[in-house]
């Protein structure tokens, strides 16, 4: 298996278009004029969180956060975190997909179903308690990450 990370370079810089390209399957996006540090940045990171998280492994560590995906357990500073069934679902997803910016309705519909991809507020709610439990400011995280309109991105590093 390859790992990719397609960055989508565009001088459109509508939200409504940043969503349909991260819809698409793109990873992130960098908006004309941008300066060459900062697409080579981008590029780093890709390949950082390409490497970062494998999809066999069963033990996956950020931070001071530990994921058993085998047994479904987290730990964070080595202590059990329970979470809800969805909660739960909702934080694997975006480990999985770690570090690239996942739209709201793409987490919509891979927790919630077809039927609520237009329900914003769940995801509010639920990343809101993630992040108390996860977070050690959560008004401030470090791991669930906001892409103002457009997501959220699990920070891998």
């Amino acid at each position: 298996m390859v790992d990719r990370s397609i960055i989508v370079l565009t001088a459109r810089d509508q939200e409504q278009q940043k969503v349909i390209a991260l819809d698409a399957g793109a990873d992130d996006y960098v908006t004309k004029p941008f300066a060459l540090g900062e697409l080579l940045a981008r590029m780093r990171t890709a390949i950082r969180h390409a490497q970062h998280v494998a999809p066999e492994s069963s033990t996956v560590r950020v931070g001071d956060l530990r994921f058993d995906l085998t047994a479904r357990l987290v730990f964070r500073r080595e202590e059990l975190v329970h979470f809800t069934p969805l909660e739960y679902k909702l934080l694997v997803t975006m480990l999985k997909h770690g570090g690239k910016v996942l739209t709201h309705r793409f987490l919509l519909r891979e927790v919630w179903g077809p039927q609520d991809s237009q329900e914003t507020h769940y995801l509010r709610v639920f990343v809101a308690s993630l992040r108390r439990k996860l977070e050690d400011d959560p008004a401030r995280p470090r791991y669930i990450l906001t892409e103002p309109g457009v997501g959220y991105r699990f920070a891998v590093e």
